[in-house]
Order: structure tokens, then C-alpha cells, then sequence
């Protein structure tokens, strides 16, 4: 990724991707912060597999979003999820963050006066 901010086409070239490799009896569920735009939005790009995508949104993240989107994408009210929160990679990613070197870039043309 060379810019900021999350951009859809990256998730649905992920999916069409990874459908790439599994057998089209194979469902799978999409946890992901923006999952109820990303559902929507997907028309037309990933129709041929919206019936083996069970998208929902993770915990932490759901509480931030209205209370349709709760009713429709909270994992808890999807199937296919159980009793899973959605914050396995966060947690992983926070835990290994120490190991990650964060690029500061500094320079004349930088400094604002």
C-alpha cells in the first residue's frame, strides 16, 4: 500500500484472490472494521462469490457504527462466528508493534514555519 487511509479495492482484490485457491464449497467469514460498507460496495466486483462471504465487523469496532449496522454485522448475531470478537490480528499486531520501526521523516521541506 503507497497511501493512507483504508481503500476498498485492496480488500476485494484480497478476496477475489484468495477465492483463487479455495474450492467454491468453502465459506468464509470477513471480519473487518468497514465490512458493511465493503458488503455493499461489492456489487458488481465480487458478485459471483457474495453467497460464500459472511461478512460482519469486529467488536471493538461494531459499538462505533448505528444500530442497524449492530443488527446486521455484529459477529455475535452473524452465524459462522460463535463467540469470536474479531481482535485476534489487532492484539497480535499491538503485540509485536515493539518490533516495528516507525519512518519519520524529517527535512527542510517538511518544516512549516
Amino acid at each position: 500500500m503507497t497511501s493512507p487511509g483504508e481503500r476498498q479495492h485492496y480488500a476485494f482484490v484480497l478476496i477475489d484472490t484468495l477465492f483463487k485457491y479455495l474450492l467454491r464449497s468453502y465459506t468464509i467469514g470477513l471480519l473487518y472494521d468497514i465490512a458493511c460498507s465493503t458488503h455493499r460496495s461489492c456489487w458488481g466486483f465480487l458478485d459471483k462469490f457474495l453467497d460464500l462471504i459472511a461478512f460482519a465487523i469486529s467488536i471493538f469496532h461494531a459499538y462505533n457504527h448505528g444500530w442497524g449496522c449492530q443488527c446486521i454485522y455484529h459477529p455475535r448475531k452473524c452465524k459462522w462466528f460463535g463467540l469470536s470478537d474479531g481482535e485476534g490480528c489487532e492484539r497480535f499486531w499491538h503485540s509485536i508493534s515493539k518490533l516495528i520501526a516507525y519512518l519519520r521523516v524529517c527535512g527542510v521541506s517538511l518544516h512549516v514555519i
